[in-house]
């Protein structure tokens, strides 16, 4: 999205298991807490990661920010706002699960992307966390990215595979296919480089797929009505 020419924020979502700077090898001098506690604002904890992707970092084994209060939500949703002019995507890299904190940062948000696997145990926790917020908070609109997949057609099998399901239980969801990133060996290598792999090994697959996924993202039609919101 960067080289697309967008101006891209990132916030660690998984609160108290951090590690999106980690694997950029930042060493941020404040976190989300410092937010959250009122010493610090979202701007001030802000570090430059590769390419000038601007990071929000959320710290690790902070024991404080695994469930945060309504009140601590509601402060870090109007600090959100006050990005909205200086940024054109902001990304929100949540936890796995169904936590608060998870489905608060998917209400939130204007789009959700499930990334999902091949693996069956991947498939079943994607449907729980669409039956959680659309059955509790009445979200209804997924889309889905599937990762490390050998091709696209494994990619489409493992989407209508969850679709028919919806379908079936849950028919007020609205699922979109958005892509997949294939499978490669580049990504492992790029992670313990502490880079990105479209830095490393451009042009690798999981390279292509990324641009393929970013280009996607920006012709996809926003929603015009926020659900659930």
């Amino acid at each position: 999205l960067r080289r697309l020419g967008k101006r891209v924020l990132v916030l660690d979502g998984d609160l108290g298991l951090a590690n999106i700077d980690i694997i950029f090898g930042l060493s941020p001098a404040y976190n989300i807490k410092h937010v959250v506690d009122g010493e610090k604002s979202l701007s001030d904890i802000i570090v430059k990661g590769p390419e000038e992707i601007q990071i929000i970092p959320a710290g690790s084994g902070v024991q404080d920010l695994v469930d945060l209060t309504q009140g601590q939500k509601l402060n870090l949703l109007n600090e959100f706002d006050g990005l909205e002019e200086e940024f054109d995507i902001f990304l929100i890299d949540t936890g796995a699960g169904i936590s608060s904190n998870v489905t608060y940062f998917g209400i939130a948000a204007d789009e959700r992307i499930v990334v999902v696997t091949s693996e069956p145990t991947s498939i079943t926790d994607a449907y729980a966390l669409m039956k959680v917020m659309y059955t509790k908070h009445g979200t209804n609109t997924f889309k889905l990215v599937v990762n490390m997949v050998d091709h696209e057609e494994e990619a489409r099998a493992v989407f209508k595979n969850l679709s028919n399901a919806i379908v079936r239980f849950l028919k007020g969801i609205s699922l979109e296919y958005l892509g997949f990133i294939p499978r490669d060996d580049n990504l492992e290598v790029a992670v313990r480089r502490q880079a990105t792999v479209v830095k490393c090994f451009p042009g690798s697959p999981a390279s292509d797929g990324f641009s393929r996924l970013a280009d996607q993202l920006l012709v996809a039609s926003p929603k015009t009505a926020q659900d659930g919101n």
